[in-house]
């Protein structure tokens, strides 16, 4: 049953990913749809009926995948492997990538909106100013922060192989918030805490979507999502002709990753092969 070959995958393998959490969901997604059918139920007419019941595009082609990647576990392991047939699959095709990112007059509405959750205000500056994944932010300790030498460890598990993330050097703008953040919580608990009541200790956030929503909608704006803070980062780097090499390190993104999706924002991009 697809149902075994999912437990194993998320028992013996998604711990071990620093996208645990986000593996966990997108695992039972695919139990919901796929939990009661055998290997041998695995084909591109299915595949096609389980992207279009969930609506095509990235959601359903990254579900596939780990469809795809927990069938060639079970298909390998030396306890339940070797299939009779490896399944054939089909994903659809990624849609291209995101490019929304904020201007500054709507980067400050943003902020000016936010000014009532303390947590999503700390997120946003912190998004916009270190191009740090939400995930990583949300769950930021005190003590990844080196305030003297200016450096944030973003990361110390475990970093899959396409999305890493290096240290990063902190600018003096997001450092001076850091500095006066650090005095108020005494350099204690998560950077991006929400406290319910005065007398209460504060508590990590782990997916603020409800104040995040409250937020969008009070700036203003639309289809901007947390990672759109990324997005920006990257962009106003561009704008800036920051060199994609020194940009891609800071950021934790391949060079042509970012050269793809934010070059052309760069005013000089192109400006040399023009004019020879």
């Amino acid at each position: 049953m697809i149902a075994d070959v999912l437990s194993v995958y998320g028992s013996e393998v998604a711990p071990h990913k620093a996208t645990a959490r986000n593996i966990a969901y997108i695992l039972g997604n695919l139990l919901k749809w796929w939990g009661s059918k055998r290997t041998t139920d695995i084909s591109t007419e299915t595949c096609r009926e389980y992207a279009r019941l969930r609506g095509g595009g990235s959601s359903a082609a990254s579900d596939l995948k780990f469809l795809h990647a927990a069938t060639a576990y079970w298909h390998g392991h030396e306890k339940f492997g070797p299939l009779a047939i490896m399944p054939k699959f089909w994903r659809p095709d990624e849609p291209p990538p995101r490019e929304r990112w904020l201007t500054r007059s709507e980067a400050a509405r943003l902020l000016r909106a936010a000014k009532p959750y303390q947590h999503i205000r700390r997120m946003i500056l912190l998004g916009l100013y270190t191009g740090s994944r939400p995930g990583i932010i949300l769950a930021l300790q005190w003590d990844q922060i080196d305030l003297r030498a200016g450096v944030l460890i973003r990361s110390r598990g475990p970093q899959s192989k396409n999305k890493k993330a290096p240290r990063v050097r902190l600018g003096r703008r997001i450092l001076a918030h850091l500095r006066r953040w650090h005095r108020l919580d005494r350099g204690n608990g998560c950077v991006c805490h929400f406290r319910e009541h005065p007398h209460l200790p504060p508590r990590q956030v782990a997916d603020p979507h409800t104040a995040w929503r409250k937020v969008v909608k009070a700036a203003g704006l639309k289809d901007v999502t947390r990672h759109t803070l990324r997005h920006t980062r990257a962009t106003w780097m561009a704008q800036k002709g920051v060199p994609l090499f020194e940009a891609a390190g800071f950021l934790g993104m391949t060079v042509r990753t970012l050269e793809k999706t934010y070059a052309h924002h760069d005013p000089e991009h192109q400006e040399r092969a023009a004019n020879i």
